[in-house]
C-alpha cells in the first residue's frame, strides 16, 4: 500500500537536495512501516544519534523505500565494506566472479544514476584475494571474518584518497553493474595513521604547541577568540605530516579560546563540511564547551594551596581489598543542604565546606572505615546548561503541599527538567574537563580549581576519590551541534558502526569504538590526565562492557606506572572497576574481546555483581517489581505475587542463598560450596536462572558487591515495594540494614549508594537520572528520607503507578527520624566490624578458599539463615598465616526470618565465641539478644539481624 504524499514530502524536507528528492518520490512507492520515526523539524539542528538523528537515518529509509539500499537519493547512503589496511578492502560479495573498483571525489560530487556513478575524481580497479582476512585483522574486526578482500594497488596515494568521498562498486562477469557502497575507515587509519607523539596544546616557555589527529581532513585551521563569547581575533592556518595538524602560536596566546575549523567529508551529510569543533584534548572550556580554553593545566595560577603536596596527604590504603565505596552525585550530596552556602550547594565547592550537614555525615562514614566517594559524572556533559541564570527550578514549598501520591509533582519537574540543573551526566561531549554547572563559573580557571578542592577536601577526611567515566558512548554526532566534538573532526573513526554503516546505539547513543587505535589511546590519555592533574583515586567505568578488554589492561597498565617521584601520584592505589554487562553489539566477543564479566577474571579490575544484587533483592531491574528475594520475604513472607507453589520458593530461596554465599566468598569461580542440594559445585559451575555463572571472578578485588546503585530503586524503595504491603516500618527497617550488612561483610568490594545508610527514598523512582532535586534530595539532617513527594515521573515509572500509588499514600510507609538514626547507627556499627578485623578483607582467592566455610547448607538447611565463618591461625604452629591480631575466628550469621532462629553448627562447637564488642554496644537492642552456645554449637540470632560473632586471642 503506497502512503500518503505527505509522508514524502515530510522525509524529503530534510533533505539538502531537494530537488533530487522531489525526483526520487515522484517515480517511487513508499512501503508502510509500522512506528515510523518522526523526522526532525530541522535536520542541522537534530541531536545527531545514527547517521540522520535519534527519529531517522537514511540508511533506515533506504530499507523501506523501493530502492537498493545502497544508493538513495543520488548517492551512497551506507558504508558496507571495510578498508582495513593499507593494501586490503572487505567486502561481503559473494560472486566469485565479481569484479570491484574504487570511486573517489574529493569534492564529493560523486552521484549514482543509469546504473553508473559519476562525479568521481578517480576510478581504481582492486584485485581480488584468494587468501582470507589476515590474523591480525580478523581479530580486530572478527564479525567481518568471512568477508572476501580485494588489494588496492601498491600506487595508489592512500593517504590523499581517505580525504575523499569515497565508494566501492561490484561488477558481475559481464561489466554489469551489482550493487554500490561505502567504505568504513578506521582500519586503514590504524595501519596508516595510528600515532602515539603529542596531541592538544603542549606549553614552553615561548610558545604553545597545538597538535590535532585528523588524517582525514581536507584542511585544518585553529580560530582563536577574544573571550568566551568574543569575537575572532585570527584564524591560523596547520600544516599536516602523517595525519597530525600542527602549528606553533606565541605564549601569549595562553588564556585565550580557540576551535579548530576542519575542512572535511562527512558520510552523515556526504558533503565536504566547514566543521567547528572543539580540542579533543581540551583541558578547559567555555560555557557549555562553545570553546576550548587554551590553558596550561600545571600553571601555579591553578592550584590550590598545598596541592603539590597532596599526594603526602591521602588516606591510607594496603590493598584494594580494603576499600569500601560510596556512591554520590555531586549535585544531590548539597542541594538541599542550608548549611552550605546557597552559592555553592549543589557543586565542587560544597564538600570544602567542612562543618556542613553532608560533610559531617561524610566524616561519620570515613570514621567507622568506609575508603571511597564514588562521584558520577563530573566531565563536560551535554544535559545541563553550565550558564546558572538560564536554569528553572519548581516552587518545592508549593509541591510539599500536595498530597504524596499525586501526579502533579512529576508533571511539574518534568516541564522543566531540559531546563533545570539535574542530570546524572551520561551524555558525555568531552571526557577531559571538568562539569562546568559544578563551578561557580563555567568559564575560566574555576572548574579546575575548585575540583581540584574537592578532590583535597575529601581526601583531608580520610575518603578517596573515584570519577565515574563514561567512554563508552557519546552524546552526538555529526557535522553540525556544539555537544559533537570527535565525530567532526575525524567522522566515522570515533564511533562503532554496524555492518550498513550506521552508528551503534546499544550503549544509549553514539557508541564509541576503543576497538580503533585511537580511541583506545584517548581514552587511556583521559585516565592519565584524571590521575595526574586532578590527583583521582580511582575510575568506575560505566557500561566497561562495551569497552575492549585489551584497552582497559592498557589503561590498568599506565595507570600502574605512574609514581610520587615522577607524576606526583602513586598509580598502584588507584583502582578500577565498571559494568561488565555484556551485551549489545559487543555481546560474545563479536567486536573483539570487550570487558565483560567473565573475560575480566584474572585482571585485578572490580566488575559490579549484578548475582549478589539479585539474589538478596529478588528478581532483576527489569523484571516485576514484587519479585522478592532472599532478604524481602521470599517463601518466609510471601506479599501475594505468585513466584511458584510452596516447594518452589523453598527452592528458589535456597538456590538464593547458594548464589548469596558464592558472593560473600569474593564471587570467586574456584570456591567450592555444598550447595542446597548437597552438591559440592565451583563457582563458575553454579548458574543463575539465565545461564549465567555466579562466581567469574579469580580474585576478590574483581568483585563489586551491591544490592543498589544510582540506577533502578534505592534500597529503601526496594524493600518497600517487595515486602508486604501490611510489613511494618521497624521491620523495613530492619530488611534494609540486613541487607547492606550481606554487602558490607562479604569478601571482595563493597558498594552503597548514598543514602541507602538513611533510608533514602525517591518516591519508588526507577530510573531518576532526569527526576530533578525534588526526587533524588538527600537529607543529611535526617529529618525525612524523601518518601511519598509524589508519583514518580510518567515516562520510566507509569507502569507500576498502580503498585506505587497505594503504598505512597499509605502514612505507614514513611519512617520517622528515629527510624532514620537507627538505620544509620546500625549501618556504622556493621562498617567499623568490617574494619575490626582483616579477616573480612582476604585479599587472595587462596586465602578465601583456606579461610571461609559455609555452614548451614545441603537439602537439610534451615531456611533464610546463611553461616559464614572466617577462620585464622589459631596459634604460631598453624601453617596458616596469622592475619588478625585480635580474632583468631568469627562466624557471622545472617538470620531473614520474621522471626527468631537457633542453629546447631557442630563444627563450631567448643569455640570461645562471643558476640562482637560493637554489636555488644549497639543501639539495636535485639543483635544485643544474640547468643552462643559453645557446648552445642548453637547460635541463637533474633529475627532479621545480622549477628558477628568473635573468638578473641588469648
Amino acid at each position: 500500500m503506497a502512503v500518503g504524499e505527505e509522508c514524502a514530502a515530510a522525509v524529503a524536507s530534510q533533505v539538502r537536495h531537494r530537488w533530487l528528492a522531489a525526483a526520487f518520490f515522484s517515480s517511487v512507492d513508499v512501503a508502510i512501516v509500522a512506528g515510523l520515526p518522526r523526522v526532525p523539524t530541522n535536520y542541522r539542528d537534530a541531536p545527531t544519534c545514527g547517521m540522520w538523528g535519534p527519529h531517522v537515518s537514511r540508511c533506515f529509509i533506504a530499507t523501506f523505500f523501493n530502492k537498493p539500499l545502497g544508493v538513495l537519493l543520488g548517492f551512497v547512503t551506507d558504508a558496507r565494506a571495510y578498508w582495513v589496511t593499507r593494501s586490503l578492502i572487505a567486502w561481503n560479495v559473494n560472486d566469485q566472479d565479481t569484479s570491484l573498483f574504487l570511486y573517489a571525489s574529493r569534492d564529493a560530487t560523486m552521484h549514482v544514476s543509469d546504473g553508473a556513478i559519476h562525479g568521481y575524481d578517480s576510478k581504481i580497479e582492486l584485485e581480488p584475494e584468494h587468501a582470507s582476512l589476515p590474523d591480525n585483522v580478523a581479530e580486530k574486526f572478527p564479525f567481518i571474518r568471512s568477508y572476501r578482500t580485494f588489494r588496492v594497488p601498491s600506487s595508489v596515494d592512500v593517504a590523499s584518497l581517505v580525504k575523499c568521498q569515497l565508494a566501492v562498486a561490484s561488477y558481475d562477469a559481464h561489466g554489469r553493474h551489482q550493487d554500490v557502497t561505502g567504505l568504513q575507515l578506521p582500519g586503514v587509519l590504524d595501519d596508516m595513521f595510528a600515532y602515539t607523539g603529542p596531541l592538544g596544546a603542549v606549553f614552553s616557555d615561548k610558545d604553545v604547541d597545538l597538535y590535532l589527529w585528523a588524517p582525514t581532513a581536507q584542511d585544518v585551521r585553529v580560530c582563536f577568540y577574544d573571550g568566551p563569547a568574543g569575537p575572532l581575533l585570527q584564524t591560523v592556518q596547520l600544516k599536516e605530516l602523517n595525519g597530525v595538524w600542527s602549528v606553533t602560536v606565541p605564549r601569549y596566546r595562553e588564556n585565550q579560546y580557540y576551535l579548530y575549523e576542519v575542512k572535511v567529508y562527512h558520510p552523515s551529510t556526504s558533503q565536504v563540511e566547514k566543521c567547528l569543533a572543539d580540542d579533543p584534548y581540551a583541558r578547559g572550556l567555555s560555557a557549555n564547551g562553545t570553546r576550548t580554553w587554551l590553558v596550561d593545566i600545571n600553571s601555579e595560577t591553578l592550584k590550590p594551596a598545598s596541592w603539590d603536596e597532596l599526594s603526602d596527604e591521602k588516606p591510607n590504603l594496603e590493598s584494594f581489598s580494603d576499600i569500601s565505596i560510596y556512591e554520590l552525585h555531586i549535585r544531590d550530596f548539597s542541594a538541599h543542604d542550608s548549611t552550605v552556602d546557597c552559592n555553592s550547594r549543589g557543586g565542587f565547592r560544597a564538600f570544602t565546606f567542612q562543618d556542613s550537614a553532608g560533610i559531617r555525615h561524610l566524616r561519620k562514614l570515613s570514621a567507622a572505615g568506609l575508603t571511597h566517594v564514588h562521584l558520577l559524572p563530573s566531565f563536560h556533559f551535554a544535559s545541563v546548561d553550565d550558564n546558572k541564570s538560564n536554569w528553572k527550578f519548581v516552587d518545592e514549598a508549593q509541591l510539599a503541599k500536595l498530597p504524596p501520591g499525586s501526579d502533579e509533582q512529576q508533571a511539574a519537574i518534568v516541564s522543566i527538567q531540559q531546563e533545570d540543573p539535574y542530570n546524572w551526566g551520561y551524555d558525555p561531549v568531552l571526557w577531559g574537563v571538568p562539569k562546568g554547572s559544578y563551578a561557580s563559573n563555567p568559564d575560566g580557571p574555576s572548574r579546575i580549581i575548585e575540583y581540584r578542592q574537592m578532590v583535597q577536601a575529601l581526601n583531608r577526611i580520610g575518603l578517596r576519590v573515584v570519577m565515574d567515566v563514561v567512554y563508552n558512548h557519546l552524546d552526538s554526532s555529526g557535522p553540525f551541534g556544539v555537544s559533537s566534538v570527535l565525530d567532526k573532526i575525524v567522522p566515522g573513526y570515533y564511533l562503532r558502526r554496524n555492518v550498513n554503516g550506521q552508528i551503534e546505539n546499544s550503549a544509549a547513543m553514539n557508541n564509541t569504538a576503543s576497538e580503533h587505535f585511537m580511541v583506545d589511546r584517548l581514552i587511556v590519555d583521559d585516565l592519565l590526565n584524571w590521575a595526574i592533574n586532578y590527583k583521582v583515586d580511582g575510575f568506575r567505568f560505566d557500561l566497561m562492557g562495551h569497552i575492549m578488554k585489551s584497552t582497559m589492561i592498557r589503561a590498568k597498565s599506565a595507570i600502574r606506572s605512574l609514581t610520587r617521584d615522577v607524576h606526583g601520584v602513586d598509580g598502584s592505589k588507584i583502582y578500577l572497576y565498571g559494568e561488565g554487562w555484556d551485551f549489545g553489539e559487543v555481546a560474545q566477543n563479536k567486536r573483539g574481546i570487550n570487558a565483560s564479566q567473565i573475560n575480566m577474571s584474572g585482571t585485578g579490575i572490580g566488575s559490579f555483581n549484578d548475582r549478589i544484587r539479585d539474589s538478596v533483592n529478588g528478581g532483576n531491574p527489569f523484571g516485576n517489581p514484587l519479585q522478592q528475594g532472599f532478604s524481602t520475604g521470599l517463601f518466609l513472607e510471601p506479599n501475594g505475587y505468585y513466584q511458584g507453589n510452596e516447594a518452589d520458593t523453598r527452592r528458589e530461596l535456597a538456590t538464593y542463598a547458594d548464589h548469596i554465599q558464592i558472593g560473600l566468598a569474593g564471587n570467586l569461580k574456584d570456591y567450592v560450596l555444598r550447595t542446597h542440594t548437597g552438591e559440592a559445585k565451583k563457582g563458575s559451575d553454579i548458574y543463575t536462572f539465565d545461564g549465567s555463572p555466579v562466581g567469574y571472578t579469580s580474585s576478590p578485588v574483581e568483585t563489586i558487591n551491591y544490592v543498589s546503585a544510582h540506577d533502578n530503586e534505592t534500597l529503601f524503595d526496594i524493600v518497600s515495594i517487595k515486602t508486604p504491603i501490611g510489613l511494618s516500618i521497624d521491620e523495613k527497617c530492619r530488611i534494609n540494614h540486613l541487607a547492606s550488612s550481606m554487602i558490607a561483610l562479604s569478601q571482595g568490594i563493597p558498594f552503597f549508594h548514598a543514602g541507602d545508610e538513611i533510608l533514602r527514598s525517591k518516591s519508588l523512582d526507577r530510573d531518576s537520572y532526569n527526576s530533578g532535586d525534588w526526587f533524588n534530595k538527600l537529607d543529611f539532617t535526617y529529618e525525612t528520607n524523601n518518601w511519598g513527594v509524589g508519583l514518580p515521573p510518567r515516562d520510566k515509572n507509569e507502569e507500576n503507578w498502580h503498585l506505587i500509588k497505594p503504598r505512597l499514600e499509605n502514612p505507614s510507609f514513611r519512617p520517622l527520624k528515629n527510624h532514620i538514626l537507627s538505620v544509620f547507627d546500625n549501618f556504622v556499627d556493621i562498617l567499623k566490624i568490617r574494619y575490626s578485623s582483616p579477616l573480612f578483607r582476604l585479599s587472595t582467592a587462596s586465602d578465601i578458599e583456606q579461610r571461609v566455610r559455609f555452614h548451614n547448607t545441603g537439602p537439610s538447611m534451615v531456611p533464610g539463615v546463611i553461616v559464614m565463618s572466617i577462620k585464622d591461625a589459631q596459634n604460631e604452629k598453624c601453617k596458616m598465616a596469622q592475619l588478625d591480631k585480635n580474632f583468631s575466628y568469627v562466624v557471622t550469621i545472617f538470620n531473614v526470618c520474621p522471626h527468631e532462629v537457633s542453629i546447631e553448627i557442630h563444627d563450631l562447637a567448643s569455640l570461645g565465641l562471643e558476640l562482637h564488642p560493637i554489636q555488644v554496644n549497639s543501639s539495636d537492642a535485639l543483635v544485643r539478644q544474640s547468643a552462643y552456645e559453645a557446648s552445642k554449637g548453637r547460635f541463637t540470632v533474633p529475627r532479621r539481624t545480622t549477628a558477628v560473632f568473635v573468638q578473641p586471642r588469648c
